[in-house]
């Protein structure tokens, strides 16, 4: 009789110390959930983006921006997150130091002063002349300043631009004479890195703070890089608006001392010296017994720059109108870096009524940008209501069907 009476008393004894231990667990559970930070994700955005090349294999790495956090963590293993998720707060940001770089200011709140003098230890006054020497027109069309940093981190091989902010940028909504302003950046002259920032409501003086890391660039070949700017405003209802444009090109710029503070006025976009927009050779055939009309697209010649790279992605977008109504569209596949463009591609279009009276055809040279809307480089019409050497061709083509007749002609504005 006593061994059952042993047993029971060490099972209820198990039993209340696994209930207790159960509960203990389901509290710790409870109040670590509670204290948890956000996903590093989310903490990501909000500190700014970082750009992987392709050979890293979408590999993440988490960087500090100054050198001494660098130094300590090339101590750690390979196989360790590089950051401490346990020295943030419960936003999910890291408490703000006081460390500087070699003796520069602090980069939390710079000040204009602060701007204007690293700019002058660091910058040679023959750069600062080649790349801040702006057009009297330029001058009286200033547009805001825009803040940023440059910085190059050589154990990672990495370029680093920090868009601070931007001050007295023009109100582009005239009802609420405000902007809802954001930056895309590109360097060139490859333009492979483009990036942007977010979108800031309603401020005319946006402050960004938001860094852009670009791996896999020996520091060898940043002499022969150039950034480019553009400066936005977001509209909703209606292609964002161009405020202006910064390019800063890398020449002569020392990023080997560490990071550099810039500031630079915002000029008014695609200041060209070019007069013309170049030139189209079109060839067209109107054949009346099938009352079609085929159209080749030649070449182009002198096509002006679309960015500020000095090369253009042109293809030809063609249109078809009937009584001012488009009724067929067809393009040309792009040719990459050129600004004298050939072709050769041949479009077959059905007439929709009786002889050319009220057709009309389109040619829009256009620049391709994946990372934007494509630009127009040019425009031509051809038709019978259309002037100078359009009006002509068309009269020909009218006059000798069956006949292909080829004609060089000058764009015009998009």
């Amino acid at each position: 009789d006593e061994i059952p009476t042993v047993v029971g008393i060490f099972s209820a004894f198990g039993l209340v110390f696994s209930v207790s231990l159960f509960a203990w667990i389901c509290c710790q559970r409870k109040s670590s959930k509670s204290n948890k930070t956000p996903p590093y994700k989310f903490v990501h955005v909000l500190k700014g983006v970082d750009i992987y090349p392709e050979n890293l294999n979408s590999k993440k790495k988490f960087g500090a921006d100054d050198k001494s956090e660098a130094k300590n963590k090339s101590a750690m293993p390979k196989n360790s997150l590089h950051l401490d998720l346990e020295k943030r707060d419960l936003n999910g940001n890291f408490p703000k130091t006081t460390t500087k770089m070699q003796g520069f200011p602090d980069l939390e709140n710079p000040s204009p002063k602060h701007f204007a003098e690293r700019k002058k230890d660091s910058v040679s006054p023959d750069s600062l002349k080649s790349i801040t020497s702006l057009s009297s027109e330029d001058k009286q069309d200033k547009l805001g300043t825009l803040f940023f940093s440059l910085e190059y981190n050589f154990e990672k091989k990495a370029f680093v631009v920090n868009i601070k902010e931007a001050r007295g940028l023009p109100a582009m909504d005239e009802q609420s004479m405000t902007s809802d302003p954001y930056i895309k950046m590109t360097i060139l002259p490859e333009k492979k890195h483009k990036v942007k920032t977010r979108v800031l409501r309603k401020t005319l003086d946006p402050a960004f703070d938001e860094t852009f890391t670009f791996y896999g660039i020996p520091y060898s070949q940043i002499q022969d890089l150039t950034l480019h700017f553009m400066v936005l405003s977001f509209d909703r209802f209606s292609r964002d608006d161009v405020i202006g444009e910064v390019l800063i090109p890398l020449a002569g710029i020392e990023l080997s001392e560490g990071r550099l503070l810039m500031d630079r006025e915002i000029i008014k976009r695609n200041v060209r010296k070019s007069s013309g927009r170049g030139e189209l050779l079109v060839s067209l055939c109107y054949q009346s017994t099938t009352n079609t009309l085929t159209v080749v697209v030649l070449k182009a010649r002198h096509l002006p720059k679309s960015d500020v790279s000095g090369l253009s992605d042109p293809y030809v977008k063609v249109n078809l109108y009937h009584a001012k109504k488009r009724i067929s569209k067809k393009k040309t596949h792009v040719k990459k870096c050129t600004p004298n463009a050939v072709f050769n591609e041949l479009f077959v279009f059905d007439i929709p009524c009786e002889g050319l009276d009220d057709i009309s055809i389109e040619f829009l040279v256009l620049d391709s940008d994946r990372g934007s809307r494509n630009e127009v480089i040019g425009r031509l019409t051809l038709g019978s209501s259309a002037e100078g050497t359009g009006g002509e061709h068309w009269k020909e083509i009218c006059e000798y069907p069956r006949r292909q007749i080829a004609k060089w002609h000058m764009l015009c504005d998009g």
